[in-house]
């Protein structure tokens, strides 16, 4: 099996990928983890300029000799290059499965509006070496490699499910981006966030008329919070179940995504 790393918002280092590698040579001997150079470039905030991060993306995507793309880090950037990479994605791209998270929620939306590929909201490539990154990296290859339905969250219940980061979602609410989410159950989660913008981004998406058939909401970690953020009155699922009601869905209850060690898989669809 051939996998490649491509970095299409932030970039990581050298180091970093050398981790990733030297722990997917150890775990499957017969697997070829390739990290595309882009990921090692440095404009500003990105990894690459935009025109680069749409070149590695494609050039990877589109290349029948790799089965499946891994995104190494999140950050900021995939959105601007979707205007770009989605019309040149040819039939190898659309026989690839698509994993990352956080950020990369841009990219498996707008794969999954299109459908194309197997979009997979999962953990990344520079994950390995951070605390309890390398048990969560290790869900995602071993998903990857072996389908191993154990790496799945387990909240997943047959029906379609999609898992983004919140203020992902909301951006693509309005946008060509944004795949028909009817029957699906949506799974939201954040990260440095405080409680009223979270109130806020859950107000957004009941708002939303592209999300009215939805099946129902599931609330992912809510991690790295202000520590003085206390006083809003409601607790975050206290929150997530007032807006699915206004939505008239039902809250689901918690699960187990976000930008934590405990972060699970979930494919897009039905796993």
């Amino acid at each position: 099996m051939r996998i490649g790393v491509v970095a299409p918002a932030r970039r990581v280092d050298e180091e970093q990928m050398a981790r990733t590698q030297g722990y997917a040579a150890l775990t499957y001997p017969t697997l070829d983890l390739v990290v595309h150079p882009q990921c090692f470039l440095d404009v500003g905030h990105f990894a690459g300029t935009d025109e680069q991060r749409a070149a590695a993306f494609l050039e990877f995507a589109n290349d029948p000799g790799f089965d499946a793309i891994w995104f190494a880090r999140g950050g900021y950037g995939s959105n601007r290059i979707l205007d770009t990479v989605m019309p040149q994605l040819n039939r190898a791209a659309a026989a690839k499965s698509y994993l990352g998270f956080s950020d990369m929620g841009f990219l498996l939306g707008a794969l999954y509006a299109r459908r194309i590929g197997r979009p997979v909201h999962g953990p990344m490539a520079a994950q390995v070496g951070k605390a309890g990154g390398t048990n969560s990296a290790a869900r995602a290859l071993a998903w990857l490699v072996n389908r191993d339905r154990t790496m799945l969250a387990p909240e997943l219940d047959g029906r379609p499910t999609v898992a983004f980061n919140l203020v992902i979602l909301c951006a693509l609410i309005g946008t060509p981006w944004l795949p028909d989410l009817t029957d699906h159950v949506v799974i939201v989660e954040e990260v440095g966030e405080d409680l009223y913008r979270i109130d806020r981004l859950l107000w957004q998406l009941s708002e939303a008329t592209q999300l009215k058939g939805i099946a129902g909401i599931r609330l992912g970690a809510v991690t790295d919070r202000h520590p003085d953020d206390t006083g809003f009155g409601e607790t975050e699922e206290q929150i997530a179940a007032k807006w699915a009601r206004a939505m008239g869905v039902p809250y689901l209850g918690r699960a187990h995504v976000g930008h934590y060690a405990d972060n699970m898989v979930v494919p897009f669809g039905v796993a």
